[in-house]
Formats: C-alpha cells, sequence, structure tokens
C-alpha cells in the first residue's frame, strides 16, 4: 500500500500578492524599462492628436517591412501589412503559421484619441482687447485643469480650393503658445465657492490668440483682423476655412521624468497612448504562431462612435477580409479568438485613497494590469470576462514571466468607466481588459510609472506569441 502523505511536497504560494517591478528585476531588466521609456517619451512629444500617431505607426511600420493593405488584396502566411481608417486609426496584422479558423487570432487593441479642447466651427471673435477662439471640450475632463497653462494648436485645415494644411503651432521652443485665464483669487471669493463643476464652464473655455490690431482705421475688429492676416499669410485660411478644419488644443508640455530617481513619467495623452504605444513595439518584435492583430482606434473617449470609432463595421471588415483570403469561417474564427482590450485602468493615489479599494485597486510599478470589468455601479456597461478567459492569459502571462496585476476602476458606486471590450466582446470573441495605472487620468498631465509601460510590452508580446 502506498504510503500516502510522506512523499516531498513542493512549496505553494497561497497568497495573492502584487510585486513591485523594480523589486524583482534584475539589474538588465531594469535598463530595459529605462531605455524603453525613452522611446515611450518621443513617442508620446511627436503624437499629440490621434491625426499624428496615426502618421508616426504607419512610418515606423513600413521600417519594420510592412506594405498597406487594401480591402480585397491577397494574402500569406508571413505577411506583415498595415490599413489606415481615414488618418485617424491604423491596423496592423502579421500572418500566423497556425490555422485561424482552428486556433483564431490574437487581437490587442488600443485607442489613439485622448481629452482635448476641440475648435468650434466658428470659432474667432474679438472681445475688449483680446482675440479669441471658442472650443468645444473633447472626452471626460475638469474644465479647471485647463486654465493658466500653455496650449499648442494641431490639427488640419481643408482649405476651399481642396488643398489639405497641416497644423502644429506651440511645440517648437521659439513658437507662440495659446492660453485660457482663470480669475485671480483676490477677486475670486464667489468663483472658490462654486462646485468644481461650476468653477470654470464650457463656455469660458476661451482661447487667447492674439491682442495685437491691425492699423486700420476703417477696421472694426482689428485684433481679430490682425489674427486672420497672419493665418492667411502662414496657411491660406479664411476664417471660412474653420468650418472644413479638425483643430485642437493640447497642452504645450513635453513628456518629463518625474521624481529624484526618474521612475515616473508625467506627459499628456497618455490615456490611452501608454497603451497604444507598447501594442504597437509588442507586433513589431514578435515571432508569432498565432495572426496578431494590432488595432489602434479613434473616438474611444466619446463612446467609440462614427467610422473611425471601435462601433464602425471598418474593424469587422478587416477581420473577415482575412478570413476570406483564407477560405476561412468567419464565424468560426471569431468563437476561437481572443482580445485584450488594452486600455488604461486607474491607480492608485494616496491622496485620494478614500476613492479606492486598496485590495483591488492597481498599484503604481506592479505592472500592467489587468480590469475583469469595468463599468460603473452594477457593471453596467461592462464586458466581464469569463474565468476561462482569464484563467488562459494567467498561464500565458506565467509562460512568458510576466509582472501584472488585477485592478478595479475605484470603489463600487463611487463612479466608473468604460472601455472598447464590450463592442469586440459583442462580436463573440474572449476579451478582457488589460492596460497600464494612471494616476490623474484624464488631467493634461498624466502620471505613470516606466516599470508598468514596460510590462505591458512584454504582456501583450507574450499574447501575441
Amino acid at each position: 500500500m502506498e504510503n500516502i502523505g510522506t512523499e516531498k511536497k513542493q512549496a505553494v504560494d497561497y497568497k495573492y500578492v502584487k510585486k513591485n517591478y523594480f523589486d524583482v528585476a534584475d539589474e538588465s531588466t531594469i535598463k530595459s524599462i529605462f531605455d524603453f521609456a525613452e522611446h515611450y517619451k518621443a513617442f508620446l512629444d511627436e503624437c499629440k492628436t490621434e491625426r499624428e500617431a496615426n502618421d508616426y505607426i504607419i512610418r515606423k511600420a513600413v521600417e519594420q517591412g510592412y506594405s498597406e493593405y487594401n480591402f480585397g488584396d491577397t494574402l500569406k502566411k508571413g505577411d506583415k501589412k498595415f490599413i489606415t481608417n481615414r488618418g485617424k486609426g491604423v491596423v496592423l496584422f502579421k500572418i500566423g503559421s497556425k490555422d485561424i479558423e482552428k486556433e483564431g487570432v490574437r487581437m490587442v487593441v488600443s485607442h489613439l484619441d485622448c481629452p482635448r479642447l476641440d475648435l468650434k466651427q466658428v470659432p474667432l471673435y474679438e472681445s475688449d482687447g483680446l482675440s479669441f477662439f471658442k472650443t468645444h471640450y473633447y472626452g471626460g475632463i475638469k474644465k479647471y485643469q485647463w486654465t493658466a497653462m500653455p496650449l499648442a494648436l494641431h490639427g488640419v485645415v481643408y482649405l476651399k480650393n481642396g488643398e489639405k494644411v497641416n497644423v502644429s503651432i506651440g511645440e517648437k521652443e521659439n513658437d507662440p503658445v495659446f492660453y485660457i485665464s482663470d480669475l485671480l483669487p483676490h477677486l475670486g471669493q464667489k468663483q472658490m465657492q462654486l462646485s468644481a463643476k461650476e468653477v470654470i464652464n464650457a463656455e469660458q473655455l476661451n482661447i487667447v490668440v492674439g491682442g495685437l490690431p491691425v492699423k486700420n482705421k476703417d477696421e472694426r475688429e482689428k485684433i481679430k483682423a490682425s489674427v486672420l492676416q497672419i493665418l492667411y499669410k502662414e496657411y491660406g485660411m479664411t476664417e471660412e476655412d474653420f468650418i472644413s478644419s479638425e483643430l485642437s488644443l493640447v497642452p504645450a508640455l513635453k513628456a518629463r521624468d518625474i521624481g529624484f530617481d526618474r521612475a515616473l513619467i508625467g506627459g499628456y495623452g497618455q490615456d490611452d497612448r501608454v497603451c497604444a504605444f507598447p501594442s504597437l513595439r509588442a507586433i513589431f518584435d514578435v515571432d508569432n504562431q498565432h495572426t496578431a492583430i494590432c488595432l489602434l482606434v479613434d473616438k474611444e473617449e466619446i463612446g467609440s462612435e462614427g467610422n473611425t470609432g471601435m462601433k464602425s463595421k471598418f474593424y469587422e471588415d478587416i477581420l473577415n477580409e482575412i478570413c476570406r483570403a483564407f477560405n476561412a469561417n468567419a464565424c468560426l474564427v471569431r468563437q476561437k479568438s481572443m482580445c485584450i482590450s488594452a486600455d488604461v485602468t486607474s491607480a492608485f493615489d494616496p491622496n485620494f485613497a478614500d476613492v479606492y479599494e486598496r485590495n483591488n485597486a492597481a498599484m503604481l510599478s506592479c505592472g500592467v494590469a489587468m480590469n475583469k470589468y469595468t463599468g460603473s455601479a452594477g457593471k453596467a456597461g461592462a464586458s466581464d470576462a469569463s474565468a476561462e478567459t482569464v484563467g488562459q492569459i494567467r498561464q500565458i502571462f506565467a509562460k512568458s514571466n510576466v509582472v501584472w496585476q488585477t485592478s478595479e476602476l475605484g470603489k463600487v458606486d463611487i463612479g466608473g468607466g468604460g472601455t472598447v471590450a464590450k463592442f469586440i466582446a459583442q462580436l463573440n470573441i474572449d476579451t478582457v481588459d488589460i492596460g497600464v495605472p494612471v494616476i490623474s487620468m484624464h488631467a493634461p498631465y498624466e502620471l505613470i510609472s516606466k516599470a508598468d509601460v514596460y510590462s505591458a510590452y512584454t504582456a501583450y508580446k507574450a499574447f501575441f506569441e
């Protein structure tokens, strides 16, 4: 009879403990973390809008041997392709060796759009010695955060003759910047009694753009006329051309290391470019057997609407076209596929600890964070990944020694938020949210850990493999 219980037992980790990546990483890995961060900061500085990110991604893809794909093109194993969606989003894919009908595809989806201030269609006006642009904010912002700081103007204008003009003012050292005024504290007693939502209202987000009048006694709005003269001289624009423009104000600030030890990064637009960049690098670097698809989309911050948001048939059509090229049943492919919705989550902030539940909060530098579900209140608007999907991801990460953590956005009923996960899951694709923790999310200057953005890269690469 076997002597049960006398064999030597292996040590078992009974507890779930989050690990600080810097604490467990060796010197070589820490060097890789810091090197990766330098490339990421350069990406943030160059890509202040989704259009600029789109152009950057295509340029880098071509350098990596990708070629442009058009609907209907033939495909073969080993192909590396990209396709752009109206200049505001990109899909990259690498055809793997595995049968997509039997094995499905691996998708990582992040978004390129970020909260900002868009110009209204008729934005320019003059009032009491100054000229201004009227704006309409984009995405969820705290409006008071956008006052009294330098802003840059980015975007495109289509002139009356059809010519496209790219605009970027405020990023170079000798460029002018733009500005939204705030009330001085000496006169702000009534303002300081208002709620945070009311301190600055949407129609006060007016951009100072000029103060020099033209030398023309017959001109009624001399400062507005001065601004229009400059716009015509520099860009060939007339006032009517604003109607066919997409111009936005973003912080005129560079991504910078934060803290004496330089472990953190501050910068604009890290939601969600902090996930977009590692997903891009992951598909470039992976030696994949599964067909890998990297989607970098638009309009997430306003509900994924329109023909460039994740609700667009454009993205489903791409998967269908890949299936068609290999005579695969698209229904079976979707059923066998998996997707990571690569979007940020809120990092625990000790300054505001009361809105977090510590056991289920993402901690800075503890790796990329998995949110099994998002949504608000009773998981409203959530995808809620299955136990089977989460279990499979755990196995993938364990095999590749990915440092990661589990998380939830905040305490139940405190607030909430959503991602593109539910739109992908609706296609019958197993999907889970895995993204980088961020402090001050949606602020003009957000904070992340270098360890976490590198962890995201290792996680997405392992998943693609």
